[in-house]
């Protein structure tokens, strides 16, 4: 999903500035969390009605897109 900026949002007012799923207070981080748990997307969607298949795909995607940024750098 390249328009993951239709559905995550910084906003500093909102989880400490965290990215979140726009229109709620559910942090990348939360879901990213829940799946790494094991939850499925229908447990997820289950437990939290405002998300949607579609706006949990975008959390994937925009992780995938600030790893993707990220560059580490080490010490010679």
């Amino acid at each position: 999903m390249e328009n993951w900026q239709k559905y995550i949002s910084i906003n500093p007012e909102i989880r400490s500035g965290k990215p979140c799923i726009s229109g709620t207070r559910i942090t990348v981080s939360d879901v990213l969390s829940y799946l790494a748990s094991g939850m499925s997307i229908e447990e997820i969607i289950e437990d939290f009605p405002t998300l949607d298949k579609e706006k949990i795909i975008a959390t994937l995607s925009f992780a995938a897109y600030r790893d993707n940024i990220t560059k580490i750098a080490f010490a010679s």
